[in-house]
């Protein structure tokens, strides 16, 4: 279980990671983050990529609906100019976010900003997505979230794409990703 650790005067930032497969809980579980830190009346920011229009423009969207207003961006390093100030930077999809996003997270987890970090840690095929490995690398706290099977109902840890598209970035939801075990995963390959 997570312990939130929570810290204001000091300016102790650090670099909090949620990832699991698709359909895992990882928007739900930054959501509820960043809505305690909101609560705490903490100054918080939140991004996410430009490219995820699925549910919302500017809102992020979990699957059980549940949403909070975030800046969507293009570049990670737009992040060190609208987080200046905040105590608190969530950031959506990091999967979809450009290479430069954990030197961005490091800076601003070094001027004493908490950074909340959710994405998905693998692509389709099961290897290493975009930046994630490199946050996962230097993240001060790690969270991997599960989903169930959808063939066997054991935990699933991969995002099994139902479609025949091989682009590594396809966005979707349940008509074209489902939550597989590692051993329906590769079953079906």
């Amino acid at each position: 279980m997570f312990i939130e650790p929570i810290v204001r005067n000091n300016k102790k930032g650090w670099i909090e990671v949620v990832c699991g497969s698709m359909f895992s809980g990882k928007t739900e579980e930054l959501i509820r983050r960043l809505k305690r830190a909101q609560f705490a009346k903490m100054k918080v920011e939140i991004f996410k990529p430009m490219i995820d229009t699925r549910y919302d423009a500017v809102k992020i969207v979990s699957h059980n609906e549940n949403s909070i207003l975030s800046t969507p961006i293009s570049n990670s390093n737009n992040m060190l100019i609208l987080a200046s100030g905040v105590e608190v930077v969530g950031i959506d999809e990091a999967q979809f976010f450009d290479m430069e996003l954990p030197e961005v997270c490091k800076k601003l987890a070094e001027r004493g900003t908490r950074v909340i970090v959710a994405g998905l840690d693998m692509d389709f095929l099961g290897n290493p997505f975009g930046p994630m490995p490199h946050l996962l690398a230097i993240a001060d706290y790690v969270t991997k979230v599960h989903a169930i099977c959808m063939k066997c109902g054991d935990i699933a840890v991969f995002s099994y794409r139902l479609t025949n598209d091989s682009g590594q970035v396809m966005l979707g939801e349940k008509e074209s990703y489902e939550p597989r075990c590692r051993k329906c995963f590769y079953e079906k390959k």
